[in-house]
């Protein structure tokens, strides 16, 4: 099976409308478009039944104490653990493509709706829900795709894999404001073939500058 898009170049850097983060005019960041990327996909199993995508950051800190913080930056060995941006099961295997913007068009403060969308597949909650819960003006449940947007001040460029799934099943066993290790557990046995596409991305000035 084979995963690409239109939207960039696979393990290219993201450009700035697919991320949830941008940097802006004053030396700080702000939200972004936050689109999500065009995805098409080929060679699928002719006994797929549905279709599953995660796209997730392996990059991110495991805790956040240097995090966005101006006066130090967050140590690259410090150990990273992975954050779902976009959990989403029950898609149809064809089309066979999903447009730029079909899912998520800027970013929505609380979240955007779910699980439920318009094409009949669902979408569980990223790791944003967690992210801003201690946030009065933030907290909510995030559904569906919200893109990148790593500390600031990260000493390391971040990953964003997309993984797409051939499954054997019409509807996947998981239920409520699932997430995406539920859905990973849940693929366990299911999965008739894999592919993915990646991209990079940071918001930290200096590694930019390295980047020219």
């Amino acid at each position: 099976m084979k995963l690409w898009s239109d939207s960039w170049t696979n393990g290219d850097r993201i450009p700035a409308r697919f991320a949830a983060g941008r940097l802006d005019d004053a030396s700080g960041v702000a939200f972004s478009d936050n689109l999500n990327p065009h995805l098409a996909w080929s060679e699928v199993p002719a006994d797929a039944k549905s279709m599953v995508l995660i796209c997730h950051d392996f990059d991110v800190p495991c805790r956040g104490d240097d995090v966005n913080r101006s006066d130090r930056e967050v140590p690259a060995d410090l150990p990273r653990v992975d954050f779902f941006h976009w959990v989403l099961v029950d898609l149809p295997p064809r089309p066979t493509v999903i447009a730029e913007g079909e899912f998520s068009r800027g970013f929505t403060a609380r979240g955007k709706p779910g699980p439920a969308t318009p094409g009949g597949a669902r979408q569980g909650l990223n790791d944003y829900t967690g992210w801003f819960a201690a946030n009065p003006e933030m907290a909510g449940r995030y559904y569906g795709y919200d893109g990148p947007f790593p500390p600031f001040n990260d000493s390391l460029v971040h990953h964003y894999v997309f993984t797409l799934y051939a499954v054997a099943l019409t509807r996947l066993p998981v239920e409520g404001d699932f997430t995406g290790a539920q859905v990973r557990a849940a693929l366990a046995g299911h999965v008739l073939a894999e592919a993915t596409f990646s991209g990079t991305y940071t918001l930290n000035r200096r590694l930019l500058a390295l980047q020219g």
